[in-house]
């Protein structure tokens, strides 16, 4: 039983990997005691957000994958 999380963008290089695969029920304590410490404290900033089962989250503690669901760490989007 688990959730795929993938690592968006500058969260991919601060991971080192696209993905990776933790224990399901996954929530936000979970994800970011989960995720490497430079990941984390990126989390932790209200600009990034999390989607998970493909909805964008409206508050990131409220993050409760279960087995088989992917959440997906989106970082900040830039643009012009």
């Amino acid at each position: 039983m688990s959730v795929t999380v993938l690592f968006l963008g500058p969260l991919r290089d601060l991971a080192g990997v696209p993905q990776a695969e933790y224990p399901a029920p996954l929530d936000w304590d979970g994800l970011l005691a989960a995720v490497p410490p430079a990941v984390a404290e990126q989390l932790r900033e209200p600009r990034v957000h999390v989607a998970c089962a493909g909805k964008v989250l409206s508050d990131k503690a409220d993050l409760a994958a279960q087995n088989g669901e992917e959440v997906a760490l989106l970082p900040p989007v830039s643009g012009g």
